[in-house]
């Protein structure tokens, strides 16, 4: 333990170093930042704004939360003075896990030559990945006291990779590239964390489908407070889970012996109101060789179970449906369960949908997902559950799709290596869309 601390330190020294801050944010140390999230109804993305280059202007960008890294397309109309290409062989290279040097072949990106480390961006949409460089540039990024956002700070030589313009088939109108949230050292968090030596935690909170049209949702980068349209702050909520290491990396760009930069947690029991789902509990672990367990996801729109978790949960969920009446239609693909909202059940729950409770390792209380994050409105008078057959021999045997994360607080405590969640929001009557962008303090 006290090796692992003491490469910790010296990680973040370097970090501190390579990312070294201009003299006004040096003046200014913010305990935590703050980015819009907005969703982009026709891919079902979730997208945020970063300010970067010189001249700044900002960067409209998807969110992948395991993501190893931010990339952008530097091919189509990169120009900026504060540009710098990562030689090969440097501390950003190390810093990176970079394992190629001279990858550049499109002389169209800023700095193509053959001594830039190269990084191997990739598109979870469309499953590719492809060469890149790594460079770093100026960032611009609000601040916030945790009730409202506060004044502009900047990272001067903030690291991301640059990709091809084909990358980003697949991805929302205008988005130029993925901020990838992921554990690694040169994610995002990891960035800001180092840059103004605040804790290396960041919360989401996802904008729901129905919500979205009155306001975004947030992207906190630090610790809290997160305070909604003034209420009490929300870090209250969180109940803890422990972060789980896949030991296997799962993404296109992994070499052999990497670790996954994605979020796993444990499941130890799925219970639909008060019934129990019967589960292969081998189902719920990872094995050696990174097959099983759960990951949260903004990639994947709805939540994706192993084929026999699936079946179990279908039964006991098209059960609890039957028991107090509501009416089940004709199933619109690709979904196998829908039915007819008004007939919904005021008193069951808080809007007549049976509760879905995963009880966590570790964690003090299940966290829950009432009716708003288990089914959607396809078409007048009739929605679906939003949870799907994942097939038979799936790599991760529960994916946690955005559409569950919506209007639920997580917190990604990286330092202390767990997730906070806080259930869903409307239990508390707020909701994500509820943050006060538009004051200043």
């Amino acid at each position: 333990m006290a090796s692992f601390s003491f490469h910790h330190f010296l990680f973040s020294l370097l970090l501190l170093h390579l990312l070294s801050t201009t003299s006004s944010a040096a003046s200014f140390r913010p305990k935590a930042l703050v980015l819009p999230i907005s969703r982009d109804s026709s891919t079902h993305q979730y997208t945020i704004k970063l300010t970067q280059r010189t001249p700044p202007i900002p960067i409209p960008l998807t969110l992948h939360l395991g993501g190893p890294f931010l990339w952008v397309d530097c091919d189509k109309n990169y120009i900026s003075t504060t540009y710098r290409p990562a030689r090969c062989n440097s501390a950003q290279c190390s810093l990176a896990n970079s394992k190629s040097c001279g990858t550049c072949n499109s002389p169209k990106r800023p700095g193509c030559n053959n001594n830039t480390c190269g990084l191997f961006p990739e598109n979870p949409f469309t499953n590719t990945a492809t060469g890149g460089e790594l460079a770093s540039d100026l960032v611009q990024i609000t601040s916030t006291d945790g009730s409202n956002p506060t004044q502009i700070v900047s990272v001067p030589k903030f690291l991301f990779s640059c990709a091809p313009t084909s990358l980003l088939n697949g991805l929302a109108k205008s988005v130029q590239g993925i901020a990838g949230l992921g554990r690694t050292k040169i994610s995002p968090p990891s960035q800001f964390s180092s840059a103004f030596s605040f804790p290396r935690k960041f919360a989401i909170c996802l904008p729901s489908q129905t919500e979205s049209v009155n306001g975004p949702g947030a992207l906190f980068f630090g610790d809290g407070p997160y305070k909604f349209f003034y209420e009490t702050d929300l870090a209250s909520l969180l109940t803890f889970t422990p972060l789980v290491t896949n030991p296997v990396s799962t993404g296109a760009t992994s070499f052999p012996g990497e670790p996954s930069s994605e979020y796993f947690i444990k499941v130890n029991r799925l219970r639909i109101n008060d019934k129990v789902v019967p589960i292969n509990q081998n189902l719920l672990s990872i094995d050696g060789n990174g097959n099983g367990g759960t990951k949260l996801s903004t990639t994947i729109p709805y939540t994706l179970m192993e084929t026999s978790i699936y079946k179990a949960f279908i039964s006991i969920f098209v059960n609890e449906l039957r028991i107090t009446n509501v009416t089940i239609v004709k199933t619109i693909a690709p979904f196998k369960v829908c039915v007819d909202p008004n007939t919904f059940p005021g008193s069951r729950g808080s809007d007549g949908v049976p509760w879905i409770h995963f009880e966590l390792a570790g964690a003090s209380q299940p966290w829950t997902l009432i009716g708003g994050n288990s089914f959607v409105p396809v078409k007048k008078d009739v929605s679906c559950l939003a949870i799907m057959d994942g097939g038979n021999k799936p790599r991760t045997s529960i994916v946690i799709g955005g559409y569950q994360l919506e209007d639920n607080l997580v917190q990604i405590d990286l330092a202390r290596s767990r997730i906070g969640f806080s259930s869903s929001l409307r239990l508390s009557r707020t909701s994500c869309s509820m943050f006060n962008f538009t004051s200043k303090a």
